[in-house]
């Protein structure tokens, strides 16, 4: 049953428009708590544009780290990303870090230095441009990447399922975190969107995303890219996937699909999740994980962690092809625990935040740099 709806805050004019409506209140009463759900329908597309201003800068810095990668000693790289994320502090200071500050501390307590965590997360930005960059040079750089958790991803592939893998917006997640799998020997299937990348512009689609889906690749078996207008063959071509026993790789953005669930989290903080990937699991046999790529040394050391299966008590008995609002509200507070558990390690290193405060109530969006389908 719908409860209510309402529209997302005003967005510049070459945005999309999209009319958000909440479907349901779910509770899950072993836990306390309800889980929100979302339906998110386009209601007017948004106009592509030839070429924009972050293009310009885009461009600007994936040359400079070009050269960087191809010039400079590696030992340098993670002082060089901390001064280029210097230069315009003060703008994101200004634009950026009040929404920041509320939400982290919402999240994490008030007793953060939101400030210093800041500074740390526009330096983790640029080191993830220098990584791409690294990628595509390529011949100096050998970290570390260690991965945790394989085996329970293996114990549940012997099944004959396949798996979900539900990846977190950590820095490193987009590029390590695939290839901490793909050197594991897990061939990956990863759920994508056409504009997956830096630019959603004319420009930036043709020359500046290509570079990081084509590093990507390398670690993929496919790329499963989603688009509004052809989710029912993105949804029969992931289900072919599992029934294969492959493994899918979703990460959690909200922006891809058509429906997201928000929930607690923290101390008195929301987040919002993706609910295809409860979805999935609750109306099949597939296993669900989740996954965070952290990065322990600036360029030396990277660790992926893979969390042990997230398994109700009731899947078992709610897995007969019907849709399930309460298990999928259980699989996603399962999800928003391991999710909480890997804030509180590097929450510098988290691209996204939700709001401090429920959807429904808030005027404004704060500061994300969302990635879907990264």
């Amino acid at each position: 049953m719908r409860l209510s709806w309402f529209a997302k805050s005003r967005k510049p004019p070459s945005a999309a428009t999209f009319h958000t409506e909440i479907i349901a209140d779910v509770p899950v009463p072993e836990r306390a708590e309800d889980v929100r759900f979302f339906s998110r329908k386009l209601v007017q597309p948004g106009r592509v544009r030839r070429f924009s201003n972050q293009d310009l800068r885009e461009s600007a810095m994936a040359l400079f780290y070009l050269v960087v990668a191809a010039s400079m000693p590696v030992r340098w790289w993670a002082s060089i990303c901390d001064r280029m994320s210097r230069l315009r502090l003060k703008r994101h200071v200004r634009k950026q870090f009040p929404a920041y500050a509320a939400a982290t501390r919402a999240v994490l307590g008030g007793g953060l230095d939101a400030r210093k965590l800041f500074e740390a997360l526009l330096a983790a930005r640029h080191r993830r441009r220098l990584q791409l960059a690294a990628h595509l040079t390529g011949f100096r750089w050998a970290p570390t990447i260690r991965l945790d958790g394989q085996e329970g991803l293996q114990a549940a592939l012997l099944r004959g399922h396949g798996a979900i893998v539900w990846c977190d917006q950590f820095t490193s997640q987009t590029i390590l975190g695939k290839r901490a799998l793909h050197e594991a020997g897990v061939e990956a299937h990863q759920v994508s969107v056409n504009s997956h990348g830096v630019s959603e512009s004319m420009f930036g689609l043709r020359f500046l995303n290509w570079p990081l889906v084509e590093v990507e690749n390398r670690y993929l078996k496919s790329r499963i890219v989603f688009e509004r207008d052809d989710a029912y063959q993105v949804t029969i071509r992931i289900q072919k996937i599992l029934k294969s026993n492959g493994v899918v790789l979703m990460t959690n953005t909200i922006h891809a699909g058509s429906t997201f669930t928000e929930v607690a989290i923290g101390e008195s903080g929301w987040t919002h999740l993706a609910s295809a990937p409860a979805n999935f699991a609750a109306r099949g046999k597939a296993a669900l994980f989740a996954m965070s790529t952290f990065e322990t040394v600036p360029f030396r050391e990277y660790r992926a962690v893979i969390s042990p299966e997230l398994l109700p008590a009731e899947a078992e008995m709610g897995r007969d092809g019907a849709k399930d609002m309460v298990l999928q509200a259980r699989y996603i507070l399962l999800k928003r625990d391991r999710l909480l558990e890997a804030l509180k390690l590097f929450p510098e290193q988290m691209l996204t935040w939700s709001r401090n405060g429920r959807l429904t109530e808030a005027s404004a969006d704060p500061m994300t740099e969302d990635d879907p389908g990264s």
